[in-house]
């Protein structure tokens, strides 16, 4: 078979593109030998599609045939795994392009850097509690909670859950700045009196936390957006990747050294 360059790079990575059904049709040859009909049948494309598909992945050596069936070269291999890099990464922007204002330039990196193990979770208008409803399924699983930042966007509308959680033995650690403090103290009493009686709950303050808010569930870190105009959540970005949470534990250090045992009455007064 004649093999030739193509005109350039860019050529080659807007063929693989500009169809639905290539990309996933050369990932399936990385995985195993797949004859036409199952090709087919997997991309949902006609036969005679898949033939040129086919034909053109063969061209540029991305692809072999053995017998009746097709499985991908090593370039293939090479070429179907960057490309599914490339499409994480953009997935994960897209998410961010709404939001990415709200959030430091650290969370961006590591968000688009490891993507796959990354979730984005973003409010829209038909779901403008999707990232608290996220923050709320990580809680439920937590044996162990940490939180920097202003948490009356989120844990408002989790307190009933925090308080379980605290009270069935989750440890918990929050830093707020005073005001917050002060505010959840003044409206939720009863509530605030159940958790610090319990002793699993060390509650500090800082005067100047990070305009994000960052969670620590278990060997899972979050990072969420925060507004005060609008008192929502736009975003709540999570990930077990050690190279965001090497990050988190820096940042979070970092405040607790400066944070103060919060002193009830003296919040109050």
């Amino acid at each position: 078979m004649k093999h030739h360059r193509r005109d350039s790079p860019i050529g080659d990575v807007s063929y693989l593109t500009r169809s639905e059904h290539r990309v996933p049709t050369l990932v399936a040859l990385t995985e195993r030998p797949r004859s036409r009909s199952e090709l087919c049948e997997l991309t949902g494309v006609s036969s005679s599609t898949i033939r040129r598909t086919l034909a053109e992945f063969e061209d540029r050596s991305w692809i072999r045939k053995e017998g009746y069936q097709f499985e991908a070269t090593s370039l293939g291999v090479s070429i179907a795994s960057g490309t599914e890099d490339l499409l994480e990464r953009v997935e994960a922007e897209r998410k961010l392009r709404d939001v990415w204002h709200w959030l430091p330039d650290d969370v961006i990196e590591f968000t688009i850097e490891t993507s796959s193990e990354t979730t984005v979770t973003v409010a829209d208008h038909d779901a403008p509690y999707r990232p608290v409803g996220r923050f709320r399924s990580l809680l439920q699983k937590a044996d162990q909670f940490r939180f920097l930042g202003v948490d009356l966007a989120l844990l408002e509308p989790c307190r009933e859950e925090f308080r379980r959680r605290i009270l069935n033995g989750m440890r918990a650690e929050i830093i707020n700045p005073p005001n917050a403090a002060r505010y959840v103290l003044s409206t939720y009493p009863e509530l605030c009196a159940d958790i610090l009686e319990s002793g699993n709950l060390n509650p500090l303050v800082h005067d100047d936390v990070p305009s994000y808010g960052l969670s620590f569930f278990d060997d899972r870190i979050a990072v969420n957006d925060y507004d005060p105009d609008r008192a929502g959540v736009e975003v709540v970005i999570d990930t077990d990747a050690p190279a965001a949470r090497e990050w988190a534990r820096s940042v979070y250090t970092t405040y607790k050294a400066e944070a103060r045992p919060l002193e009830h009455q003296r919040i109050l007064g």
